[in-house]
């Protein structure tokens, strides 16, 4: 799977609510070491709750429901 663009909606693996990809390659500390995740994300369609974000990586994403907006600008980023 390649890396998902801001935006896109999915569904984890053992999930059962819609996460949307607010950020891409976040690095956040966990038991003392700073740990990379691909992707942090909210409840959709709630929003950003800076109590409530979930870090995971692509081999975590079960289901995409919906792809965020991608142009030219995006592929050359990623």
């Amino acid at each position: 799977m390649s890396i998902l663009p801001i935006g896109t909606i999915v569904y984890l693996k053992e999930g059962s609510q819609k996460l949307m990809i607010l950020n891409r390659g976040v690095t956040i500390e966990q038991n003392g070491e700073s740990v990379l995740f691909d992707y942090s994300a909210a409840f959709y369609p709630m929003g950003l709750n800076p109590e409530q974000l979930f870090y995971f990586n692509r081999e975590d994403v079960d289901r995409i429901v919906f792809k965020g907006y991608s142009d030219e600008e995006e592929d050359r980023f990623v």
